[in-house]
């Protein structure tokens, strides 16, 4: 086994403190949590606990520096991280960072006593094109768990309490003192009786059969902000399920889901619409009432404009939904060529290519019917 010194990467006259820092450090860098499905890390990490448990005693220390690993047992016989830490590798974590389990997320975590939350719950609202520019206030129906009127959510019967789990003096979870290397290490964890609730209903409510809720049917004014669109998410903070035997509520998360308009298609914060108009108003230009959600808007379209040309309406658009203004309205223009003619428009028209020398219409009799022609 490589030297204890080495392993904490300390001089051979390193303080205590030194010593303790040094093997924070490492430890951190090895620790199973920081390095998942890593076998080599796991074992250095046993390693370096091992050098700091020994390293870290006086008495120990003085001997491994006169005697080497034969003075302190050898490699085989050194202790394991469960027997250094008690609880196992996260618990070592929480002495020296704090409660909140390991560094890297994979400890333990504590949870609050008592009875647990309620569960989230996702919904979706249907909105229409105009409630998600402008805000509205709309109403959310789903069925919810809800704290039992008759047992105030308590789950026990008329006339009844709910009894105090012994166990864990209706915390829901139990403490335990173990020794480690460090001194005395308190871990908690889940009661095992009665779920971890740290109660136990002898005469349950008749209502709720004892679990402190019951589920009806519920509706919410929900209050939609302006500029809202399609997948946006609005969370209502405790209007979620609630917890059994009196647990706090849940949150509810209602997912906006757009209709689309018949008239105009979002593009971030703009508006786009499109204008059609005929092949003389674009070529002569013409004045038009355009649509908006703001209501009618006078636009003049100038001669010779051509197919595509967007026409903008400043502050027209979508609300900023975390500023302030509003995008704008693009008027994108539409040429339509009409696909019936009368002879008389036929006649103008043709008068019309002539006159600038543009080649128009097509041959009637085509090259099959000249072919066909030649040999009959």
């Amino acid at each position: 086994m490589a030297d204890y010194y080495e392993l904490l990467g300390v001089s051979r006259t390193a303080s205590a403190e030194e010593i303790k820092k040094a093997y924070r450090q490492r430890a951190r860098e090895f620790h199973p949590d920081a390095n998942p499905g890593d076998a080599a890390a796991a074992e250095q990490f046993k390693k370096i606990a091992q050098a700091y448990q020994v390293l870290s005693d006086d008495s120990q220390r003085a001997r491994y520096d006169r005697y080497g690993e034969a003075g302190v047992g050898g490699s085989g016989g050194g202790p394991t991280a469960e027997d250094l830490f008690g609880g196992g590798l996260g618990d070592i974590f929480e002495t020296f960072f704090g409660g909140g389990g390991s560094p890297f997320g994979g400890g333990r975590t504590r949870g609050p006593s008592g009875p647990p939350r309620g569960q989230d719950i996702e919904v979706v609202a249907d909105i229409t094109f105009v409630q998600s520019v402008f805000g509205d206030t709309v109403d959310v129906s789903l069925k919810l768990p809800t704290a039992c009127d008759d047992c105030g959510g308590s789950g026990a019967g008329e006339g009844t309490s709910p009894v105090t789990c012994s166990d864990c003096g209706g915390s829901g979870q139990v403490q335990r003192v173990r020794q480690s290397l460090l001194g005395q290490m308190v871990t908690a964890s889940p009661c095992s009786r009665w779920g971890g609730l740290g109660q136990v209903i002898t005469t349950p409510c008749a209502t709720c059969r004892g679990e402190g809720r019951v589920t009806v049917d519920k509706t919410y004014q929900v209050d939609v902000p302006a500029g809202v669109d399609s997948g946006s998410t609005l969370r209502l903070t405790g209007r979620g399920a609630a917890g059994p035997r009196g647990g706090r509520n849940g949150d509810l998360y209602v997912h906006l889901r757009v209709a689309p308009h018949d008239l105009f298609v979002r593009e971030d914060n703009d508006l786009v619409t499109e204008v059609p108009i005929s092949i003389a108003q674009a070529s002569l230009g013409t004045s038009i009432e355009l649509e908006t959600l703001d209501g009618p808007e006078h636009l003049v379209v100038p001669p010779g404009t051509q197919p595509g040309r967007e026409f903008v309406l400043r502050q027209r658009g979508v609300p900023h939904l975390r500023g302030r203004g509003r995008g704008d309205l693009r008027a994108r223009v539409r040429v339509e060529v009409p696909q019936k003619l009368t002879d008389k428009e036929v006649e103008l028209l043709t008068a019309y290519a002539e006159g600038r020398g543009e080649v128009v219409g097509h041959e009637k009799e085509g090259l099959f019917t000249r072919i066909k022609s030649a040999f009959s």
